[in-house]
């Protein structure tokens, strides 16, 4: 039996309740441990209880949007090479790349390629990043 504690875990954040539960059943079919919340401050709240190997985030949020958290995590020592991973459903080059440059490894479009989405983390897990 897996250690619980041997699980890689994510914290998905993202405005559209349906994509957080779709992406956490999608993941916890394979075997991943997942918190989600649905904002920038509701993910910057899990971190203090749940301290994730990979993130997971939307960009464009109410409240505190995903380029702002990831600032915020990018800032702290703790979270300054966790990998981040961004998705978005905007085609705004500027955007994105103001994503990349807040600190975010990958932007992902949506509408969500589980499959992708799914290697991309497993690609992180197996790297140790």
């Amino acid at each position: 039996m897996e250690d619980h504690d041997d699980k890689f875990k994510l914290l998905i954040v993202d405005d559209e309740p349906e994509i957080g539960e779709l992406l956490s059943y999608n993941f916890r079919k394979k075997g991943f441990e997942v918190v989600t919340a649905t904002n920038g401050e509701t993910g910057m709240q899990a971190l203090r209880s749940y301290d994730p190997d990979l993130i997971i985030l939307d960009i464009m949020m109410p409240y505190s949007d995903g380029i702002t958290m990831c600032r915020k995590l990018r800032s702290n020592i703790k979270y300054h090479s966790t990998p981040i991973l961004f998705l978005t459903a905007t085609s705004n080059d500027e955007l994105i790349q103001d994503a990349l440059d807040a600190g975010g490894d990958k932007c992902l479009s949506k509408p969500i390629q589980i499959n992708l989405l799914i290697d991309e983390v497993v690609r992180y897990q197996k790297n140790g990043y």
